[in-house]
């Protein structure tokens, strides 16, 4: 069945966190979803819901965010109706911005199938990614909470890993696999290894699943916060009923990612599959991942980004992001990071673009948050 027939799936974009590691281009007030990181002229976020489109239709894309994105999301997406737009009170984790939607959803429509798809990540090929979602649709037809994992390209060591098993035999989900376990960030020999098994794919957050199934798992692991998550679900939909609840409620959820309330149970009691997904996949983590979308993966290439002001170079390579009105000369310096903007200046190279989250701590210290 295409995936364009299917009248019960939803898809759900989380939109939150604030990609520290893009500092200082990414803020708490304009963060990495709301950016154009690729130069199509899109930013991450309508990128995402233009992808996802010709998976749900419109009118079944729901996204969370918190309620001082709100314009700049509406903004993005003028299609969405009030109805699609949850806003949470404060970040509260992958767990509740997922499991409160499906909530949501199944309220609105018993026998809903959701999919969880990040606000800030690049996809090249949609028409794989559309036929890894079909899967994952079959998968959880089925009764399975369905995950899509990347196939690695090379011995990445800022990714989690998801370790494929055997088929799972699912009719329409042909690739599927039993997943046996999940594996957080290795080191650089260990991903080598898991490379060369071939029987590893990155973990890129994606979850399929009916939304009954989902809140009962949640129930079995975190029986406490699927009780509140019910709780505001229920009144959800009234909003004379919702501000008071999310007032005594919201406090008081946990912090969890749905990795470790849903996804690392399910696959222990062998519930969980992994559908592999053979496209190009990034998740903009920090300015080299930036570099590369920009040089084609290629070195020797000085990427420009914004371009407010004017850049020259000259034997230089790496990427500059102007967003203030100075000149930048860049001479004879290969894979520099540079990020201008008015009131802050990052330098680095592209080797040490995760440490920038380093910095991003040491600037919350000091007190001085206007600049985050």
């Amino acid at each position: 069945m295409a995936v364009t027939e299917l009248d019960d799936f939803f898809c759900i974009i989380p939109a939150g966190g604030v990609g520290s590691r893009l500092w200082p281009l990414s803020r708490a007030d304009a963060p990495k979803f709301l950016h154009d990181l690729t130069g199509s002229g899109k930013t991450l976020l309508r990128a995402t819901y233009d992808r996802l489109l010709p998976v749900a239709g419109a009118g079944r894309i729901m996204v969370v965010t918190g309620r001082a994105h709100r314009a700049a999301v509406e903004g993005q997406i003028p299609e969405l109706d009030d109805a699609s737009i949850v806003l949470e009170a404060d970040p509260r984790d992958s767990t509740v911005a997922i499991a409160l939607a499906a909530a949501i959803l199944q309220r609105r429509s018993p026998d809903a199938i959701i999919g969880s798809f990040a606000a800030d990540h690049v996809i090249d090929d949609e028409r794989a990614f559309r036929r890894a979602v079909a899967e994952g649709v079959a998968a959880a037809r089925a009764g399975r909470i369905a995950t899509i994992g990347i196939t690695p390209t090379e011995p990445a060591v800022g990714f989690g890993y998801i370790h494929a098993g055997e088929l799972a035999g699912i009719e329409g989900a042909p690739s599927a696999a039993v997943v046996q376990e999940f594996v957080e960030k290795p080191s650089a020999a260990v991903a080598k290894r898991y490379l060369e098994t071939g029987d590893y794919l990155w973990n890129a957050g994606m979850f399929i699943a009916r939304a009954d199934v989902l809140l009962e798992e949640l129930a079995l692991e975190e029986p406490a916060l699927a009780e509140q998550i019910q709780q505001l679900a229920e009144v959800w939909d009234e909003p004379a009923r919702r501000g008071p609840a999310v007032d005594r409620i919201w406090p008081e959820l946990k912090k969890i990612a749905i990795d470790y309330s849903i996804a690392e149970p399910a696959a222990a009691r062998g519930r969980l599959v992994v559908v592999p997904g053979d496209f190009d996949w990034d998740d903009v983590g920090d300015f080299h991942a930036v570099a590369r979308l920009h040089n084609n993966g290629r070195r020797g290439r000085l990427a420009i980004l914004g371009a407010v002001g004017t850049v020259l170079a000259d034997s230089a390579s790496g990427i500059v992001v102007s967003q203030s009105k100075r000149i930048i000369s860049v001479v004879g310096i290969q894979d520099v990071v540079i990020v201008d903007t008015p009131d802050a200046l990052l330098v680095t190279t592209t080797d040490n673009a995760q440490r920038v989250k380093q910095v991003v701590d040491a600037v919350r210290r000091s007190g001085n948050t206007d600049a985050l």
